[in-house]
């Protein structure tokens, strides 16, 4: 798992925001007021808390300014543990959690809940970040404990995959891990959602948003990222986020009253995930909630 993080905002109007895909996936614990999202080719969304699956393309969110709970970011085989569906079914898809076979049906009442929902519920109940964090671990440590078993050759080669970028060939991740490409296909497939050809694309172009944002020409990045050339990126990116390089980078860096990316906004520490489309303003800037102020690492 990656980690999570809270959120309160308190915007003076609606906030439209791009979320690129990234190697993982989202579970949004909501406490009170929806999110809409929108997918291409899918109908919109609109739900409290969400779980969004391994994506391939960029998704919109939108909500109406004001909006609190716990965002946690899955590596994509700890969602098929929480969760048990093969991810493959849930590629480029977003859904409420509770629609979502899980183990955390335990008997309500107490530390115990019978749905998602309930599990919201207790975390809005309680006073402060630190207590819901508390509980939050316990209840993530019990769910896990209670899930499907993640493939620990999986594990292995999602590591090994995400620690190039997506540059290691297909055949050699096989090799290390003892499978044949069609066995690591398969399972690749069930655990993370993507086969290892298209996980590799998204990481890939999940270090090339990062290499631009910190200032790397498209011609160097394209370069240190394995694409035959800039045009090459340039199609990548179009593709998966529905911008141009260039466009994108711009748009997070162009002056305006709200940041499209203020600092610590990033679904990712690091990483250039997101852009704001239509930002409210807010005074003061609305809090992101972890660990001194950061994402909290996850139990596990």
């Amino acid at each position: 798992m990656i980690g999570y993080r809270g959120i309160r905002l308190a915007l003076d109007g609606p906030r439209r925001r791009l979320e690129a895909p990234i190697g993982a996936a989202t579970l949004l614990l909501g406490f009170d007021q929806p999110v809409r999202v929108t997918r291409s080719g899918r109908p919109p969304a609109t739900l409290v808390s969400v779980f969004s699956g391994p994506a391939t393309t960029a998704a919109v969110g939108e909500h109406g300014g004001r909006l609190s709970g716990i965002e946690v970011l899955l590596m994509p085989w700890a969602a098929f543990t929480l969760f048990g569906t093969p991810q493959y079914e849930l590629t480029d898809r977003t859904v409420d959690p509770d629609e979502l076979p899980h183990p955390l049906g335990w008997p309500a009442g107490g530390d115990r809940w019978g749905s998602v929902g309930e599990l919201c519920a207790a975390l809005a109940a309680l006073p402060g970040w630190a207590e819901r964090f508390g509980l939050l671990d316990d209840a993530l440590a019990r769910w896990a404990g209670a899930g499907t078993p993640s493939s620990a050759r999986v594990v292995r080669a999602w590591d090994r995959l995400r620690g190039t970028g997506g540059a290691i060939p297909v055949p050699r991740l096989a090799d290390e891990v003892g499978w044949s490409v069609r066995q690591l296909e398969k399972r690749f497939r069930e655990q993370i959602g993507l086969g290892p050809k298209a996980a590799a694309r998204v990481l890939r172009l999940q270090r090339a948003r990062r290499l631009l944002a910190s200032g790397r020409s498209q011609a160097d990045t394209a370069a240190a990222c394995g694409y035959y050339d800039q045009a090459h990126l340039s199609r990548e990116f179009r593709a998966m986020t529905g911008c141009t390089p260039r466009g994108f980078t711009t748009a997070r860096t162009a002056p305006r009253a709200a940041p499209s990316a203020p600092p610590g906004d990033e679904r990712v520490a690091g990483e250039a995930t997101s852009l704001v489309l239509s930002p409210g303003r807010s005074a003061p800037p609305p809090p992101l909630f972890g660990a001194a102020g950061r994402a909290r690492p996850l139990p596990g």
